[in-house]
């Protein structure tokens, strides 16, 4: 965990942003729309996209370059795994997208074999960045680029329910009449069908939110609630089936993931990373944790009600019967 004498001055900070690399590795949809978020944030002085279509991310880093007078003086340039070296964050959104009818988890094992072929790619250039995953699954991504790293956990995370988090707020906030920057409630555990909301403290300005009807005047109602939840989960299948993939919500969302890192933020952000969760062992899933310069840690244990916890074990169970069939193909081809 971070110390106040490991943390650089805040007031360094904006200047320390001035040297920063990052690689986007995948510029597809998610990827070059991150890029182009970070590119607006002026979160780095050098960008660089990865990709297996290399016309393609060139393509993409012309582009951005010609956003760049408009926004901040960032370099952005295509390159290959051995331009990650000294990149501060590699974003890692390679892999196959999800199609309409289908769900996450049917792209574990395409994804899988295209992690185990750029994970130690970028590893071998990149020792010593933190790795942000996008790609879906996400959670069994994010546990699968843990173990072909060897990276300790901090320095491995997946964009998680930090989305549907979004999301969840977004409908809340839509429902009752207020800005969501007012709502704080978070989705947890998969980034998938298993993710659960935390009603038990769920809250509007301080106030829970069978309080906040009260003080407003407002009926409570939890079948209302409860579809504020069901549009959340099924936000990304409704958008692919309309557009055909998401791209804006999550990129912006991996924008505010590495923003929180490079300006050493402390923020809490329900991110997924590799631990413990309701007494199931070894897997990746999402709780509010602390981001940090270092990457993220798990600094405290949410008080949930005695339902929340075991919809959270039974989130962590189901990955974990997913990583059961992942497991043994880590290994195979990879010397390991």
């Amino acid at each position: 965990m971070a110390t106040s004498a490991m943390k650089a001055p805040k007031g360094a900070i904006h200047e320390a942003l001035k040297a920063v690399k990052i690689a986007v590795v995948g510029t597809g949809n998610v990827g070059s729309s991150t890029a182009y978020g970070l590119l607006l944030g002026g979160l780095a002085a050098e960008i660089v996209l990865v990709d297996i279509n290399k016309p393609r991310a060139e393509g993409e880093a012309m582009d951005l370059s010609h956003a760049s007078p408009f926004s901040h003086a960032t370099r952005v340039r295509a390159g290959g795994y051995q331009d990650c070296a000294g990149a501060s964050v590699v974003v890692i959104a390679a892999g196959i997208n999800q199609k309409p009818g289908q769900s996450r988890m049917d792209l574990v094992h395409a994804n899988v074999a295209i992690f185990k072929t750029i994970i130690p790619e970028i590893v071998r250039y990149a020792p010593d960045t933190i790795l942000l995953v996008a790609t879906n699954p996400v959670d069994i991504l994010t546990y699968v680029t843990w173990k072909l790293s060897g990276f300790p956990t901090h320095r491995v995370i997946g964009s998680g329910t930090a989305l549907d988090t979004a999301r969840f707020r977004f409908e809340i906030g839509r429902y009752y009449g207020v800005n969501p920057e007012s709502v704080h409630a978070d989705i947890i555990g998969e980034h998938g069908d298993t993710e659960l909301p935390v009603w038990s403290l769920s809250s509007i300005s301080g106030m829970h939110l069978p309080d906040y009807c009260r003080h407003a005047g407002i009926q409570y109602d939890q079948k209302a609630l409860t579809t504020c939840f069901t549009n959340t989960k099924n936000a990304a299948y409704e958008i692919i089936k309309r557009k055909g993939w998401t791209n804006y919500g999550v990129a912006t969302a991996l924008t505010r993931i590495v923003e929180t890192i490079l300006r050493d933020e402390d923020t809490l952000l329900p991110v997924s990373m590799v631990g413990k969760f309701a007494g199931v062992e070894g897997v990746a899933l999402s709780v509010p944790c602390k981001v940090t310069r270092l990457g993220v840690f798990h600094t405290f244990t949410l008080k949930l009600s005695p339902e929340e916890e075991s919809e959270l074990r039974m989130s962590a169970e189901s990955l974990k019967l997913v990583l059961k069939q992942v497991e043994p193909h880590l290994t195979q081809g990879l010397g390991l």
